[in-house]
């Protein structure tokens, strides 16, 4: 285990969700050994639900016109929201 570079495994998304799918087969298995069933369905949905909660409201807050989700330093300086003439 001193070997391992635990700070790049957890940089690694698909690892990530591997171990979480571990992690989540290993506790079912062990509820089962005890006589104990775990149904994490409804677990998973409210999961699911709060997850893209947090990316609707990341996408109302970002700035789609500038890389990142800080505003530029032009948006910054506004006291309203621009109006573009034509």
């Amino acid at each position: 285990m001193k070997n391992i570079n635990w700070k790049v495994r957890f940089k690694n998304k698909a690892w990530v969700v591997a171990m979480i799918a571990a992690i989540f087969f290993v506790g079912q298995a062990v509820l089962y050994v005890f006589g104990m069933t775990w149904d994490y369905n409804e677990l998973l949905q409210r999961v699911i639900t709060v997850v893209t909660g947090v990316f609707a409201v990341w996408g109302l807050i970002i700035d789609p016109t500038t890389a990142g989700s800080a505003d530029s330093e032009q948006a910054k300086k506004y006291e309203e929201p621009r109006k573009d003439d034509k």
